[in-house]
């Protein structure tokens, strides 16, 4: 199936699409990963907003952090795919359209992720590394990595 890719600012968001992508990212991250924090941080309307669709489906989803909001360096954060999709390498392209979404919106640049640890090898598939200690983020083993 062909994937629909939206990308969007915050103010750019339909409420409908907010909610979508809110209820996914509390189903996942909150819900499915027994993870019991502030999933609304007061960084959304600061990020753009990148996702696919099938059918009016939200497959999968992240946000493009600007530079100096998190990290010194533009990040993408939020990444997940919905349960009923995972299996398709739809994640691989989600950070493929990333990438180029940052590097078109900020040129050449450092990228750096906070990544769940068992994500590494899928995260260095694409050129990041490894820049920090394994860390505890709300109990999920988490370190930080960098696409120089």
């Amino acid at each position: 199936m062909e994937l629909f890719w939206k990308y969007k600012t915050f103010s750019e968001l339909t409420t409908e699409e907010l909610y979508r992508i809110l209820k996914l990212r509390v189903d996942v991250f909150v819900n499915e990963q027994q993870c019991f924090y502030p999933e609304l941080d007061n960084k959304d309307d600061q990020c753009a907003h990148i996702w696919a669709e099938i059918n009016n489906e939200i497959v999968v989803y992240a946000r493009i952090v600007p530079p100096g909001l998190s990290y010194p360096e533009p990040a993408i954060g939020r990444v997940v795919t919905n349960p009923s999709f995972r299996g398709n390498n739809y994640g691989k392209a989600l950070i493929n359209k990333s990438l180029t979404c940052i590097s078109e919106k900020y040129g050449s640049t450092a990228i750096q992720i906070g990544a769940q640890t068992y994500l590494k090898k899928f995260y260095e598939s694409f050129g990041f590394e490894q820049v920090s200690d394994e860390y505890l983020d709300y109990g999920i083993p988490h370190i930080d990595m960098i696409k120089p």
